[in-house]
């Protein structure tokens, strides 16, 4: 391949040359060489596939490390439990934090397709190296017992720490990338525009859920296994190989792929000019007629430049003071203006966008701070439950969430092919119902779920109290009651994640600008990360709060989980969530969609309105 051809792929403005249908041409997109992509040769459900299958790769790779790097740092790098889960949430925080530097890159200097790919490499050189330290002996601690006060163990130490965390970092990044680029870059595949590749766009986001599923199955099970039981090297060593398979999965794509192209101007630049100029000029008094506010013409400059153009709109009207023209900011130059005195209409109206979505994104935080539950308190509690699911096999701690997993790869065709089509049928819209809705609903699951988990912890320790088991060693001692009752609450959590999570995915992404495409999936994972900061930061509120009011000194102190107030503490979070969606109900009837968001923003008003009745 010549270097003009690699020029264009990895350079930083593609020459768009016309082909044979000028009514296929995908306005913004290009091919990997640079032309104008076509809808008959790029992009569309195959091509979302191949991403899909990429991304369910990257998932078998990595959610393993999710769910058992606290046992690698305890049992093999020989830190202290607690040290141990300190480092993971260290991790996956960074992670998410990570995705948004991650998405600016890819939306405003590189490209989303480039940084998939890029952190590809990223994620499968950090599992790689990881695997070499699990297998040399030279880069590890000595084996010994971490649970034997006389093992003498010594924790990781020197360049072999640096190892591990740089290349436990590289992950971070990678992952980060993957999380913050893919699902914008698949989503690139689908035109909004065209009423049927706007149904293959919403299927597109329930779609990106099942390949988190499916990937997860195989990482939860099999590998997971493997290394407890087959070795740590053995165990990185096929996610790497899993993760070697998903970059050149996604790189065989290239020819296929609708890329979109990064503009000249910096989106979140744009933005800030907007809060900029609105305060400099906020002494001065808003015209009242809003067409005197400033906006560049339509012309055919703008036109081959593929300027966006959006009306103005009455909401947040103090950031239009950001667009007030006055003799002042026009006397350098009357044709280009200073951005950081004067705006146009349609860079405000983005900035507004993105602030209206911020309620949605502050009410989806509590979510996540149910899930932590799910993955932390819920574990605990299937640890002292009967985990055998025959009298030779019993589920590994760390494989407990491949019960919600199993629900959701169940439940996602389900949801596609028969819901959403049936409900195509009566609002008219390609989602079926509006995001917003989907939200709602499972926000409101999420509630039940608390409530269901509640229910299910009574019923826990009636057992344990029943049969005098509520000193019992966990693990050692289950107690007889089958940890697939557990099911009850991770499947109802596993509808509310259906619902909300993919609605929120597809609502940033629609709702967002142009350029801020990549950047809106980090309002998802930054909810993320505020949920699991959140929920340390409640556990730790609740248990100070209920110290003098139980004889175990809080409802969630102490490591036997039979004597403390769990049920309490889930019933607490379920009043919170359903607080949570009363809020949230109020936020949605109040939003308005973009006007190049979904086709029929009049009926999404009317059902989003609907919703909060």
């Amino acid at each position: 391949m010549g270097s003009k051809q690699w020029d264009k792929i990895w350079g930083q403005d593609p020459i768009l040359l016309p082909l044979e249908k000028p009514d296929q041409l995908i306005e913004g997109k290009v091919d990997w060489r640079g032309r104008a992509a076509s809808k008959d040769k790029h992009g569309g459900k195959k091509t979302a596939l191949l991403i899909l299958v990429a991304f369910g790769f990257e998932n078998m790779a990595s959610l393993a490390l999710a769910v058992n790097l606290v046992t690698y740092f305890n049992e093999v790098m020989h830190f202290n439990l607690a040290d141990a889960a300190n480092e993971l949430t260290n991790f996956m925080g960074t992670s998410y934090i990570l995705s948004i530097l991650m998405a600016l890159l890819a939306d405003t200097f590189i490209g989303r397709s480039k940084i998939v790919f890029i952190s590809f490499c990223l994620e499968f050189k950090g599992i790689g190296l990881l695997a070499l330290q699990a297998h040399l002996p030279k880069l590890k601690p000595a084996p010994c017992n971490i649970f034997d006060p006389h093992g003498n163990c010594t924790q990781v130490g020197g360049t072999n720490s640096v190892l591990l965390f740089v290349a436990l970092y590289l992950v971070a990044l990678g992952s980060g990338g993957v999380k913050a680029s893919l699902p914008s870059h698949g989503a690139d595949q689908f035109e909004e525009k065209d009423p049927e590749e706007a149904k293959g766009l919403s299927s597109f986001f329930n779609w990106l859920l099942l390949a988190v599923c499916v990937g997860g199955v195989v990482s939860l099970t099999l590998i997971v296994w493997v290394e407890d039981n087959k070795g740590w090297d053995l165990g990185l060593g096929i996610s790497s190989l899993a993760m070697f398979v998903g970059a050149v999965l996604f790189l065989c794509g290239f020819p296929l792929y609708r890329i979109h192209v990064i503009q000249a101007t910096n989106p979140v630049i744009e933005i800030i000019q907007v809060y900029v100029a609105a305060l400099c000029n906020r002494k001065l008094q808003l015209p009242e007629d809003p067409e005197e506010l400033y906006e560049i013409h339509r012309d055919k400059e703008a036109a081959a430049m593929e300027t966006e153009f959006l009306p103005h709109s009455d909401a947040f009207r103090f950031l239009d003071k950001a667009a007030i023209q006055t003799p002042s900011t026009q006397s350098g130059n009357p044709e280009n203006p200073s951005p950081w005195k004067l705006c146009r209409v349609t860079q405000v109206e983005n900035a507004k966008i993105i602030l209206a979505m911020l309620p949605i994104f502050c009410c989806t935080i509590i979510m996540t701070l149910c899930l932590a539950q799910l993955q932390t308190f819920s574990v605990h509690q299937g640890i002292t439950m009967d985990t055998k699911v025959t009298d030779s096999f019993k589920i590994p701690a760390a494989s407990l969430p491949i019960i919600p997993v199993l629900f959701l790869v169940i439940l996602i065709p389900i949801y596609d092919k028969i819901f959403v089509r049936f409900a195509r049928r009566i609002t008219g819209l390609p989602t079926g119902i509006t995001h917003l809705q989907r939200v709602g609903v499972g926000l409101l699951l999420s509630s039940v779920s608390m409530a269901a988990a509640g229910l299910m912890e009574v019923k826990r320790k009636q057992v344990a109290r029943n049969h005098g088991m509520l000193d019992a060693i966990p693990i050692l001692q289950p107690l007889p009651i089958s940890v697939f009752w557990l099911s009850i609450q991770y499947f109802i959590f596993g509808i509310a994640d259906l619902f909300t999570y993919v609605g929120l995915l597809e609502f940033f992404y629609s709702q967002a600008p142009k350029g801020l495409k990549a950047i809106s999936s980090c309002f998802l994972w930054s909810s993320m990360a505020v949920g699991y900061f959140l929920s340390t930061i409640m556990v730790k509120i609740v248990n100070s709060a209920t110290k003098g009011r139980t004889r175990s000194e809080g409802w969630l102190a102490g490591n036997n989980i039979n004597r403390n107030h769990l049920n309490l503490f889930y019933w607490l979070l379920s009043l919170v969530s359903l607080i949570n969606f009363i809020m949230y109900l109020f936020v949605a009837r109040r939003y308005t969609y973009r006007p190049q968001g979904l086709q029929e923003n009049s009926k999404e008003d009317n059902t989003v309105k609907a919703l909060s009745n």
